[in-house]
């Protein structure tokens, strides 16, 4: 707390001193050669463009960069979800975290980098007064020890005391990754820390309190007595090895004098090690105050606690063709175990008494990739699982895509043709619940879905075009009584996406479309037009006596979707559920900015939900729960490599 109210001064101090002093451009794409992160199976690096454009940096929030488009109960921190049904997260091992992910460190996110020299970014923003600040900091540091060794760090802050009462949130989370890239032996290491704490108000009671008081006046439900509290405690670890057979023949000369690659054939055998860990608990002082139906253990105070571990051990061989062969073929083969420990308090039904049960279960699964390069500009890939035995015994899904890139005038473009059919089991904790508010046993069966889609990407124009269709039997979500449900019936789901820059002279038109609709909006309720559109006007100050140059964006962004049955929250579980009495949507959340950019500093200013109070009070993205009124938001973000 102490730290977090000094750490203002000393990064004015920090950042303002190079604000003001103009410089050459930017080079850090000469520093860092190489950004990637490690495909799904982990068998592969996936190149990542490291960004260095100015571009909107008030879109600061990690959530904006898995989806733009969220549906928030008002506070940065707090659980949310995401308005494209095509954009959440449905992998039944991330159960617990699922209003979380986008802020959090696991494997399939860590980013790796090959860099020239240290690379440091610091990152820090502020909003709202004091007593209801909002402050976020994350601080980013790789450096190569060696041409072949890398090893990085992220701490990422974010400390909300939020607008009404008891919605404070404080998630800290920590990454470490390494790697290291010799001729034949590879290695990739990651360890990821993520506690998510969280001040649960249970919603405000009387939605006509907005209009006559202040935020911090308005009355919640889980009030002062309930002090009601979650916490979501995450730690998981990555150890990847690749041992690669034989050696990567040289170029030889033809009878012509011109240099040929041969054909060559190459193996390699991997051990890929996940090791991922939850705990959540749920808090309340005053379990009886009429929030909750039904108590289960104890009615003088609430204690939930529940965890999950997961173990996983995957053996593998995978096999590639010459990398720079026109015809290029690779694919592989493994088998994974896994080792699952799920334990919780549950109540024995014995004057309010509670045990701890623990459920151990185990799965052998079949796994494999085949790709194919034709050309440089023309792949496939498919990728697939079959779980051979154990809990989810009969588990499968198979994932392909077909890629073509086109050249055109001002860049790459390419699109994709992708398509993916899975059967898996639902979560277990949709079959097991025990606590002192819910308790359920259930059995629930597998859910089969069918996925199609394709997307067009043109970087250089900022464009992106998404289409995407699913049909899914046995959807399994949270009914209106927040209990888990299954639709015995089909239901479909269909989207499309457009995200463009359009630019006039220095006026620039960025929007955000999504056009969504699902077959049974009892089950499955979506905004039908989800918008998010920014304009502004761009300018670039070049000042002449020092060679320096300062970047400008000034302008206004709207966020609307049309009305729809939103999820409600449920404290007591941590889980979104279906509810049929109140539409939010039909309102626009405005705001205004002003963005800086001067050599590695940037600076935003920005005034959130301009039009508070003046287009009306159903601000509410979830049911009870009103976004934050009009506040000042600021922030800071500097980069260097020396």
């Amino acid at each position: 707390m102490r730290l977090m109210r000094r750490t203002p001064a000393i990064l004015l101090i920090i950042f303002l001193s190079p604000v003001f002093r103009a410089g050459a451009q930017d080079t850090i794409s000469h520093r860092i050669t190489e950004m990637w992160k490690l495909s799904s199976d982990m068998t592969e690096e996936i190149k990542v463009p490291f960004d260095t454009t100015f571009s909107l940096f008030n879109h600061y929030r990690l959530a904006d960069r898995h989806s733009p488009l969220n549906a928030s109960p008002g506070s940065y921190g707090l659980p949310f979800y995401q308005l494209n049904f095509f954009d959440r997260i449905s992998d039944p091992d991330k159960f617990l975290g699922y209003y979380y992910y986008p802020l959090m460190y696991q494997p399939e996110r860590q980013l790796f980098m090959n860099t020239q020299v240290p690379f440091t970014e610091l990152v820090w923003t502020y909003a709202g007064i004091r007593n209801q600040a909002e402050q976020t900091f994350r601080i980013r540091h790789s450096q190569n020890v060696n041409r072949k060794l890398n090893l990085a760090l992220v701490y990422d802050i974010v400390y909300n005391l939020g607008q009404y009462g008891y919605q404070r949130s404080s998630d800290k989370n920590f990454a470490f990754n390494g790697s290291y890239r010799g001729d034949r032996y590879k290695a990739y290491f990651a360890y990821g820390l993520n506690n998510m704490k969280t001040s649960e108000n249970g919603g405000i009671k009387d939605l006509s309190q907005l209009e006559t008081l202040e935020p911090e006046n308005i009355a919640v439900n889980l009030g002062g007595l309930s002090k009601a509290l979650s916490f979501l405690k995450n730690s998981n670890l990555m150890l990847v090895q690749r041992y690669t057979l034989g050696k990567k023949p040289a170029a030889v000369a033809d009878s012509s004098g011109v240099s040929r690659k041969p054909f060559w054939l190459s193996g390699s055998f991997s051990h890929i090690l996940l090791i991922d860990g939850n705990r959540r608990t749920y808090e309340d002082s005053d379990p009886a105050s009429g929030y909750y139906d039904s108590i289960y253990i104890d009615d003088k105070r609430t204690f939930d606690s529940l965890s999950a571990r997961t173990i996983k051990n995957t053996i593998r061989f995978d096999f590639t063709t010459s990398e720079s062969s026109r015809f290029r073929l690779a694919g592989g083969v493994g088998i994974r175990n896994e080792l699952i420990k799920y334990s919780q308090i549950v109540p024995t039904h014995d004057s309010l008494l509670a045990d701890t049960a623990v459920w151990r279960k185990h799965n052998n699964v079949l796994v494999g990739r085949l790709y194919n390069n034709i050309g440089e500009k023309f792949y496939w890939m498919a990728t697939g699982e079959l779980f051979l035995s154990g809990y989810r015994f009969g588990d499968f899904n198979l994932d392909g895509v077909i890629s073509k890139s086109f050249s055109f005038k001002k860049g790459l473009a390419s699109w994709d043709i992708n398509g993916a059919i899975a059967n898996r089991q639902p979560s277990f904790w949709y079959e097991q619940w025990g606590g002192n508010h819910f308790e359920w046993v259930k059995s629930m069966d597998k859910e089969f879905r069918v996925d199609v889609g394709t997307s067009f990407k043109y970087p250089a124009r900022s464009m992106e075009l998404r289409f995407n269709y699913a049909v899914i039997d046995n959807y399994t979500d949270f009914d209106t009584l927040a209990m888990p449900s299954q639709h015995g019936g089909g239901l479909s789901v269909v989207s499309a996406y457009a995200a463009k820059d359009f630019r006039a002279w220095k006026f620039h038109l960025a929007t955000n479309l999504l056009i969504q609709q699902s077959s049974n909006s009892d089950i499955l309720d979506l905004p039908l037009a989800t918008a998010r559109v920014t304009g502004y006007f761009e300018h670039l100050f070049n000042f002449r006596q020092t060679n320096g140059q300062l970047n400008m964006q000034l302008g206004a962004e709207v966020l609307y979707h049309t009305p729809y049955y939103a999820y409600a929250y449920m404290p007591a579980t941590g889980r979104y559920y279906r509810q049929d009495r109140v539409e939010t949507g039909n309102y626009p959340f405005v705001n205004v900015f002003l963005n800086l950019k001067l050599r590695r500093t940037r600076i935003f200013l920005m005034l959130d939900h301009v039009n508070s109070g003046l287009t009306g009070y159903d601000f509410f993205m979830i049911p009870s729960y009103p976004m934050n009124v009009r506040m000042f938001r600021y922030g800071l973000a500097w980069t260097f490599y020396d």
